[in-house]
């Protein structure tokens, strides 16, 4: 016989997850229980009041750019009359208003805007949900759906005040940073600019369970986010096996790169890194960046041997007169984008000379 109550936990959580993603019309949304009403309103601020037409009337917005600025947030398309818009939607575009009104978001820029937003913290969502259902299928299974609501009620504040808090840390060193550089140059900076890649990631997913998988994604992550951290790093984004990360000091990309490799040398569960990095111009611009470093970055991560480091022409030059360091010249590369990229070996002094 099969388990009765992990099934009808999976079908509590279909309706929870259906809930969270916000989907239907206000019509198929009539008929949910009273208590799932009551968690999408503590999510979102308050019930369903408005249309779309209804907002547009008040604020006087154009039609077009509203429905574009809703899409770039990462949204699905409603129709002008369905009622799927609260008092926190209308207050929010009374600040986009405000905010453009006093030229902090030009025009030509708040799409762009708009999608950096709204991918990170769908992102976060997409984690946050996550968290909820393991909580409710691995680790709570006695708990019925009156006291996970109630949980919910708890700790859907207390996220959105800590999310404050770690926004406003980084915004401050945000500032910091930009502060240390000239005006009008805010967007364009020299970095030093790190890949670093799992050897072998495709094979392992083909041998791995999900639940493996997600182990071992989430301890390299982890490891990637301590060493960058700790090194005065900071992580651009991570996708799947593969880390970018930026250091404003050569000598702070390299630290970064080496303890990455040593980590994970002493982790057996996780497979050899290689490292690229780079040094030049670098645009920062909604949380990515972009240029020829990054480029050329990559491209080395490619051709390092598994648990190797190379680095640019740019990186070799700033570390040729320091002693911790040692650099061995490899062969010029021929890859896309450049018939004869210069590469560097990268280790420490004390180190076995690379074969």
């Amino acid at each position: 016989m099969t388990d009765a109550a992990p099934a009808r936990e999976r079908v509590w959580l279909g309706r929870f997850a259906r809930l969270f993603d916000l989907g239907g019309t206000a019509e198929e949304q009539a008929g949910e229980d009273l208590q799932y009403r009551r968690v999408e309103e503590l999510i979102m601020g308050g019930p369903r009041r408005y249309t779309r037409d209804q907002l547009l009337e008040e604020s006087g917005m154009d039609p077009e750019m509203m429905a574009q600025l809703w899409r770039s947030l990462g949204f699905a398309e409603v129709s002008d009359d369905e009622v799927v818009f609260t008092e926190g939607d209308r207050a929010a575009l009374h600040q986009l208003e405000t905010l453009r009104e006093a030229g902090l978001i030009p025009a030509n820029v708040e799409d762009a805007v708009a999608r950096s937003v709204g991918q990170a913290m769908a992102s976060l969502a997409d984690w946050q949900i996550e968290m909820l259902y393991q909580l409710v299928d691995y680790g709570h299974r006695g708990v019925d759906e009156g006291q996970m609501l109630d949980l919910a009620e708890q700790v859907i504040p207390l996220l959105e005040q800590m999310q404050g808090y770690v926004w406003r840390r980084h915004l401050a060193a945000a500032a910091g940073r930009l502060l240390a550089v000239m005006p009008g140059e805010s967007e364009t900076r020299t970095l030093t600019v790190g890949f670093a890649d799992l050897v072998g990631f495709t094979r392992a997913t083909r041998r791995l369970s999900p639940v493996e998988l997600t182990t071992l994604i989430g301890d390299f992550q982890g490891i990637a986010t301590d060493v960058v951290a700790t090194c005065r790093g900071r992580v651009v984004k991570t996708v799947g096996d593969e880390v970018l990360f930026v250091a404003d000091t050569p000598e702070d990309g390299v630290e970064i790169a080496l303890q990455l490799v040593d980590r994970l040398a002493e982790t057996p569960a996780l497979p050899q890194l290689h490292i690229g990095l780079a040094v030049g111009a670098v645009v920062a611009r909604f949380g990515d960046v972009f240029g020829e470093a990054v480029n050329i970055a990559a491209r080395l991560t490619t051709h390092a041997r598994p648990g190797r480091i190379l680095v640019d022409r740019n990186l070799a030059a700033a570390l040729e007169h320091d002693s911790r360091f040692q650099l061995q010249a490899r062969r010029p590369l021929a890859v896309r984008g450049y018939r004869h990229l210069q590469q560097w070996e990268l280790s420490r002094a004390d180190s076995e000379p690379n074969a």
